[in-house]
């Protein structure tokens, strides 16, 4: 490996969680500068270490994950730390109200080392974690008719061309980029720099986030269709 190694902070309020996993992050040269056990030391340590990825248990005393989530990404801005959540279920409402508070996907608690790392590597690369249909079987049973009608009232899609709300519109329904390809005879790349596009217009940082927003605008509905 060369360059600056990839730095982590590791949250969780069991100890023998944060030990294996930042044996396993080391053994990979990923830097762990720091442990917290609880949402307030992992806000505290991001902001102290500034670290490229922080991996944030969801239920944890004093602050949860999703507060800690919430005020990490504010401080940070569109270059400050990502987050993956740990969770110990995959459709977990914690998980749902993370994702909109910004964290960039989730891992149950079970993860493979190897996908632990890639995990890791992934999001500091700046994809997203989480499948898309993924993220729509969370929306579709945690996202509630008040919550998405209140948050479509601070998003607007006008910025957006027509052939960049019929991505907007496909990625939400969960096709990959390979799929979206195929589906509007379009190269790869090109479906690409729409997806960039539209993350830039409605300043996102990735591919999870734009699938929520397109719900949350009403641009596709919870268990409907395009």
């Amino acid at each position: 490996m060369s360059g600056t190694p990839l730095r982590a902070v590791i949250a969780d309020d069991q100890a023998l969680v944060r030990t294996g996993f930042g044996m396993i992050l080391a053994a990979d040269g990923i830097e762990v500068t720091a442990e917290a056990a609880d949402g307030a030391e992992a806000v505290a340590a991001v902001r102290r270490t500034r670290p490229d990825v922080v991996l944030m248990d969801i239920r944890m005393p004093e602050m949860d994950g999703i507060e800690a989530t919430r005020r990490i990404l504010a401080d940070g801005g569109p270059d400050g730390a990502r987050v993956i959540i740990l969770t110990t279920y995959d459709l977990d409402h914690y998980v749902y109200a993370a994702m909109t508070a910004g964290a960039s996907g989730f891992l149950l608690k079970d993860v493979s080392p190897e996908h632990l790392v890639a995990a890791v590597r992934m999001v500091q690369s700046g994809d997203a974690l989480l499948a898309p249909a993924i993220t729509r079987r969370l929306i579709e049973r945690f996202a509630q008719p008040d919550e998405v009608k209140a948050a479509s009232l601070h998003r607007d899609l006008s910025g957006l061309t027509p052939r960049e709300l019929e991505v907007l519109r496909l990625l939400a329904t969960g096709l990959s980029n390979a799929e979206l390809a195929e589906r509007l005879v379009l190269s790869p790349t090109t479906v690409k720099t729409h997806i960039g596009r539209i993350l830039s217009k409605l300043d996102l940082r990735d591919r999870v986030q734009a699938v929520i927003l397109a719900y949350e605008t009403g641009l596709i509905a919870p268990g409907g269709g395009v």
